[in-house]
């Protein structure tokens, strides 16, 4: 329910699991791109937020068990966490403070 400003784009890697992207993009109205071929550098927030997640979510957890819930819950954790990148704000205040900065300009 994010909006349009917000999801702009979306970059996935190369995986199988992203066979479906063109109905992604058809459905959210967002352009979509891929990491180039053994080019990790290009996704590392990914890399990094897939470290944090295993805080909650270990590998042996099958993520086709998990409900919507458990999702959230380990999203708001993510987002609820400060960041020394973000000068320890929380990924969740730093996009809202851009989010309604782009608001006003558009205004």
């Amino acid at each position: 329910s994010l909006p349009h400003l917000a999801r702009r784009s979306i970059t996935f890697d190369r995986g199988t699991e992203f066979t479906d992207w063109p109905y992604l993009q058809a459905s959210i109205g967002t352009q979509t791109w891929f990491c180039d071929p053994q080019s990790p550098w290009q996704k590392g927030t990914v890399e990094n937020t897939n470290r944090r997640a295993r805080k909650w979510l270990s590998r042996e957890v099958n993520p086709l068990s998990l409900s919507d819930r458990d999702l959230t819950e380990i999203c708001n954790h993510l987002n609820a966490t400060p960041r020394k990148c973000l000068g320890y704000k929380t990924p969740a205040e730093v996009f809202r403070q851009k989010l309604l900065a782009q608001i006003r300009r558009t205004s």
